[in-house]
């Protein structure tokens, strides 16, 4: 098992040198924000909060980075656990079961970075623009099957695999109509694509077939690229008014989100953020690649048997570059997710609570279901402290926790949390946000200026 261990580690290694909005208090409470998520925090989560925001202080966004990294099998009591081991047959499958129910090795990585001072909310009203970048790697099941059984389970195992990289620049306005009862809330976005990676899963094929002939196989992988692309968007939500510290609400983020792509475009579009150096322009192996080619990468596995073993070409490869005949534009889809939320103020704690659902695989979302629970205490205005707990979709399980610091108008927040595993030995990915904030000072209602002075009487 010792083995098993070093090969996926090595595997995954070559490849790893996220809600497309995320800040430390959603880290700190674990993802529970439909109704608790105040000025420009709401974007992203629920835009029917801003239609309650009239009375609220002009909010600016400062400096702010969030991180996170999420798999599904690398964890310190996984490696103690497996490493310098045998595994006897029941444990095997139960491992490999975890595995193939999330349908290979997978491995998630997002930045976050609202981009300074231009992310402001007013009143019912609101602007973001932040920098997004999402990579997305999944190791093939067969590959796996093949590492745990061998050739004795299957004659034929897929070794398509997933490879995705994608960074973006997304622009937002949002207001908020309040009513009555409720408030609703739009957001319409623009979404700049700076680049983009990942394999043509239409257009890629790879199997390698095990029978009484041996061992053989071949495949197949095209990898595109997009340099600058552009798409449209937008999320809608309602909550209600607050009564006796209850508020519900509703939100569908990403409503028809999508980017539009352009092989061989604008090799400058990608230098708008200094981030993206670190990713483009692209490189293979030793080579540079240039805006307007794709990878073309090839392999042969000659027959694998005794009579064979003395040849030196039993395992052949090829990697080219190559500019599509025709320039096509394809389409990469933001994954939209479904989030319905409550939450109950008290003295001086607030309990909130989610149901949040993706629609496809994808990134950062999940066909199904996660719940998450918090609270805020907030007894210490000046020093508010959360705790937060989420079970399902694709974080499986995830413990949260962070605090606040305001001095003045200024408002420092940070946040982390432990992502598909409750505790440090356990955890398989994280999340780290911290940021600080701009919020004015609140006007007095004229209920909170008390009695006016009885005049004198003047005889």
């Amino acid at each position: 098992m010792r083995y098993l261990l070093i090969i996926l580690f090595l595997i995954s290694s070559v490849r790893v040198k996220s809600q497309t909005k995320r800040d430390p208090r959603v880290v700190g409470m674990a993802g529970a924000y439909t109704t608790i998520a105040d000025g420009i925090f709401s974007i992203g989560y629920n835009p029917g909060m801003i239609g309650l925001q009239q009375d609220k202080p002009l909010m600016i966004q400062g400096l702010q980075l969030d991180f996170g990294i999420l798999g599904n099998f690398f964890s310190i009591e996984n490696i103690a656990q497996y490493s310098g081991d045998n595994l006897n047959t029941k444990e095997k499958n139960k491992l490999f079961k975890q595995l193939e129910d999330a349908d290979g090795l997978s491995f998630f990585m997002d930045t976050h970075m609202p981009i300074p001072l231009i992310n402001i909310s007013k009143g019912n009203m609101a602007f973001s623009a932040n920098n997004i970048i999402l990579q997305n790697y999944r190791l093939p099941i067969g590959l796996l099957e093949l590492i745990f059984y061998g050739n004795g389970q299957k004659e034929n195992l897929d070794l398509e695999f997933n490879y995705e990289i994608v960074g973006l620049n997304e622009y937002g306005f949002s207001f908020g109509i309040p009513f009555k009862s409720m408030s609703w809330g739009i957001t319409a976005k623009y979404m700049q694509g700076l680049f983009y990676l990942g394999v043509d899963e239409d257009s890629s094929s790879s199997n390698l077939i095990t029978d009484d002939l041996g061992i053989y196989g071949s495949g197949k992988y095209i990898i595109r690229q997009g340099v600058g692309g552009s798409g449209f968007g937008f999320d809608i939500g309602v909550v209600s008014r607050p009564y006796k510290g209850w508020q519900f609400g509703a939100s569908v983020i990403n409503l028809s989100g999508s980017i539009r792509w352009t092989q061989g475009g604008e090799e400058t579009s990608s230098s708008i953020n200094p981030l993206t150096s670190n990713f483009y322009p692209f490189q293979w192996g030793d080579s540079t690649l240039n805006a307007n080619q794709s990878i073309l990468y090839t392999f042969q596995i000659d027959t694998i048997r005794a009579d064979k073993l003395s040849g030196d070409s039993l395992f052949t490869n090829e990697t080219s570059f190559f500019v599509p005949k025709k320039e096509k534009q394809f389409v990469t889809r933001v994954p939209m997710t479904f989030r319905l939320g409550l939450s109950k103020k008290m003295d001086s704690f607030l309990i909130a609570s989610d149901l949040v659902a993706g629609f496809e695989n994808s990134y950062y979302a999940r066909k199904q279901w996660k719940w998450s629970i918090a609270t805020e205490w907030s007894k210490i205005e000046s020093f508010p402290m959360r705790i937060g707990f989420g079970w399902g979709g694709g974080d499986l399980k995830e413990l949260g926790m962070g605090f606040g610091i305001k001095k003045s108008v200024v408002m420092f927040d940070l946040g982390f949390s432990f992502r598909n595993g409750m505790w440090l030995h356990t955890m398989k990915g994280f999340n780290f946000s911290f940021g600080f904030t701009y919020v004015g000072k609140e006007k007095k209602k004229k209920e909170d200026e008390g009695p006016l002075p009885k005049p004198k009487r003047v005889i």
